[in-house]
């Protein structure tokens, strides 16, 4: 399995899907959404995987209101590839699958 991890260290979900796989002794590749957001291939990847750009989109965080997204007529890919603070968090992906969340009812299905 190669895991890849999306989110931020001050996210909970994420950190709680971390310790997911670090419990199973799965290798976890960590990337920080403060310093690095998805490529345009990974996010067409996660995006058929979770069903849309939408359900990529945290439309409850701070950053999405601070932006007044809820308000303006946007495009949802071109917004997640200049702010990727907007996404939900975690991503986790493995391979062509993925989950936006904790989900590790998803995750044990892979293993």
């Amino acid at each position: 399995m190669n895991i890849q991890i999306w989110g931020t260290k001050k996210c909970q979900n994420t950190r709680k899907a971390e310790r997911y796989f670090k419990e199973r002794r799965i290798k976890v590749q960590f990337i920080d959404l403060n310093i690095k957001g998805l490529s345009k291939g990974e996010l067409e990847s996660v995006q058929k995987a979770v069903g849309g750009l939408e359900n990529l989109i945290d439309k409850a965080g701070k950053e999405y209101s601070k932006r007044n997204l809820k308000y303006l007529v946007h495009n949802v890919e071109e917004e997640l590839m200049n702010n990727p603070l907007l996404f939900m968090t975690p991503i986790v992906r493995n391979g062509r699958r993925a989950t936006v969340g904790y989900s590790p009812e998803q995750w044990a299905k892979w293993e």
